[in-house]
């Protein structure tokens, strides 16, 4: 594949980060691709305007228009990865390919049960206890240069109730029907829960692979930056080249 037919990549943070959260992958891909990072509603730069998937899916689709390259290659990482589900339902023709990250679990059913009980906890802590935490965690596990993005662009907590309420109870393997490229499960090894449905949702789909991150977790694109965007690359670079 040349240059010119190497896909655009959009990137789609998780659950309270932002485009933050993908510096490592930003810089290492920038010398092969078009690549951007999005701020979904509620989270960094759009704080203030209100959560809705519709418009988040809007946000991925004016990312992918902006890089001016054609259909590109969306990466979502847990809540960025179900909306970016959402996104190929409705604007399949934007999509080159998917690669799912922490996002392979179902949404409906026992299993969002626990998760709907912290969405209903979250607004009783104060915010900025919850920074503090969340600082000393992402200090704690990573290196600077991995999370200090991350954490100078503060967290969207206010957003998660309305966020994972809309995703709770919406998506499971048959979300992958709707997807019209190829298919990359991305999961670190130890993210038992969000790799929980990896293979009901890799055989949903007709061209779909699942690749793990050795020893990583469910933040595995700051477990192992390199090995999260090799597998990134090695996807982009081996899709079928744009009609």
């Amino acid at each position: 594949m040349t240059a010119v037919d190497a896909p655009p990549i959009v990137l789609v943070h998780g659950t309270r980060f932002s485009a933050g959260q993908w510096s490592p992958q930003l810089a290492a891909l920038r010398s092969d691709f078009r690549v951007t990072a999005v701020d979904l509603p509620g989270h960094g730069t759009r704080a203030a305007q209100p959560w809705s998937l519709k418009a988040a899916t809007e946000i991925i689709a004016s990312a992918v228009d902006s890089l001016d390259r054609g259909p590109a290659l969306v990466v979502g990482h847990s809540l960025g990865g179900y909306v970016a589900l959402e996104f190929a339902r409705l604007h399949p023709e934007l999509l080159r390919g998917l690669v799912l990250a922490g996002a392979s679990a179902s949404t409906r059913g026992p299993w969002a049960i626990p998760y709907r009980g912290v969405a209903g906890l979250v607004p009783r802590i104060p915010a900025d206890r919850l920074t503090r935490w969340n600082d000393r965690l992402l200090r704690r596990l990573h290196p600077p240069e991995v999370v200090e993005a991350t954490i100078r662009a503060g967290y969207a907590f206010h957003t998660l109730p309305a966020a994972w309420g809309e995703v709770l109870g919406r998506f499971d393997a048959r979300a992958m029907h709707h997807v019209k490229a190829p298919v990359l499960i991305l999961n670190g090894e130890k993210d038992t829960v969000f790799r929980s449905g990896e293979r009901e949702f890799a055989r949903a789909h007709g061209d779909a692979r699942i690749e793990l991150i050795p020893r990583a977790r469910h933040l595995a694109n700051f477990d192992d930056p390199r090995a999260f965007t090799d597998a990134v690359r090695r996807f982009a670079l081996h899709l079928p080249p744009r009609d």
